[in-house]
């Protein structure tokens, strides 16, 4: 039975207890669960919760609920948000610390879900106007709408986000108009471009080339930020061009955390699924600079190779795609997919066989909470998290079924690269692919 709507100053945003927790997963388990039980849904979401990419407060599950009843089991829709390490750069034409990069903190949004009978009253679009209100600075945002009564709580582990990304499945206009006073202002699309290749049948050898599995992929992770880091230095100086004209900001998130090698449990979780040796990477051995990792989508079949980190030159970048292409065959994996190639990157990439378009779903979207708007922000890692990995979940308040993408943000980058347009996640709201 479909409830009448309630009063929006009646309800809030309340962290979730550990019952409210529990219901959510009992909730999504119909339309997620695949082939798990409801028993084995909610072990794999407790499983996964206890990973470094999540521990210590860095998830935090939300309900919203009535303010005079925030413990009941009967609230109106849910979500998750990831906090994550960033980074943020700002060019010598920005009024705010020019020609600098900043550690800062970002959040990934996952998980949303309403409920069959609280469809149709607006709740989840509240709660994502509400989300502002608990992830970034109050001081960045507007004076809170009366007709909303009073802000959530703030609550500890959470707060102090200076940028929020997602990847809708359910267009632009829905997380757009969610804003923290509901009017706009929200998260903005930016560069839904893939490119993908079928892997076919060439081989080759693997002189000059070393295999990583997951273990060998943690130790990359810290390397990979500080290169982050020295290539926003470097896009500082070297007059890039943006995809966003001139920006008064560049944002990117980092794969250190766990963010980056919570990839490979979350897709293959509950499947005998294994990449061929057990790699899910390689790197050049003359250029070690030169790397990628990459995770499984299982579902729709038949499976696709994601790459979730790469760094190439123009010259290494052929190379380490065969690489990569020939992972995946071993694998018995027939397409390999990217997200925002930069322009040279994509050329050399069409030349192997590549496709490359602009995607209707799974739409990255970014909203930033400093000086100036979010249109003036240049999203500078803006690549995908794997499905099943972490990203932003989507919400199908549009549609009986949910389609979640749990987004860990966490970006993708190139050497002497300009990215498009981060998953997921950032206050970034990030959202990560099927939960």
């Amino acid at each position: 039975m479909v409830e009448s709507k309630v009063e929006l100053a009646s309800i809030s945003l309340f962290r979730a207890t550990p019952a409210q927790i529990e219901e959510t997963r009992r909730r999504r388990w119909p339309h997620l669960g695949g082939t798990l039980s409801l028993a084995e849904y909610i072990t794999r979401d407790e499983e996964m919760d206890v990973l470094e990419h999540a521990k210590e407060g860095k998830m935090i599950t939300w309900v919203l609920a009535p303010r005079e009843n925030p413990t009941t089991l009967d609230f109106m829709c849910a979500c998750r948000t990831y906090k994550r390490a960033s980074l943020v750069a700002y060019p010598p034409s920005s009024p705010s610390g020019p020609n600098s990069v900043h550690e800062t903190t970002s959040y990934g949004v996952a998980a949303v879900f309403t409920p069959p009978s609280k469809r149709g009253r607006g709740y989840a679009r509240h709660m994502m106007c509400l989300l502002h209100w608990v992830t970034a600075s109050r001081n960045n945002l507007p004076e809170f709408p009366e007709a909303w009564g009073t802000p959530p709580e703030e609550v500890a582990d959470a707060g102090g986000g200076l940028f929020s990304v997602l990847w809708s499945d359910v267009g632009e206009e829905f997380y757009h108009s969610a804003g923290p006073e509901g009017k706009g202002g929200g998260w903005e699309k930016r560069g839904p471009v893939s490119t993908v290749w079928e892997v076919g049948t060439e081989e080759g050898d693997d002189e000059g080339w070393k295999w990583l599995t997951q273990e060998q992929l943690k130790g990359l992770w810290d390397h990979d930020a500080e290169l982050i880091r020295k290539e926003l230095e470097n896009m500082l100086v070297k007059n890039e061009s943006y995809e966003v004209g001139r920006p008064t900001a560049l944002v990117t998130c980092l794969p250190t955390n766990g963010v980056a090698a919570f990839q490979i449990p979350r897709a293959t979780y509950g499947s005998n699924f294994s990449m061929a040796g057990g790699f899910w990477g390689v790197q050049s051995s003359s250029n070690p600079d030169t790397y990628a990792s990459w995770s499984v989508e299982m579902q729709p079949p038949p499976p696709t190779l994601i790459v979730t980190r790469l760094r190439a030159s123009e010259d290494t970048f052929p190379g380490l795609i065969a690489k990569i292409k020939q992972a995946a065959r071993r694998s018995g994996i027939r397409k390999v997919e990217v997200w925002n190639l930069r322009a040279g990157l994509r050329d050399i990439a069409e030349k192997t066989g590549a496709q490359t378009f602009i995607r209707s779903e799974h739409l990255p979207q970014i909203v930033w909470y400093g000086p100036e708007t979010t249109e003036n922000v240049e999203w500078v890692h803006n690549e995908k998290p794997p499905v099943n990995s972490i990203w932003s979940v989507l919400q199908c308040i549009r549609s009986p079924m949910l389609v979640e993408r749990l987004v860990l943000p966490y970006s993708f980058q190139f050497v002497s690269s300009n990215f498009n347009g981060v998953p997921g996640h950032i206050a970034m709201h990030a959202l990560s692919p099927n939960a």
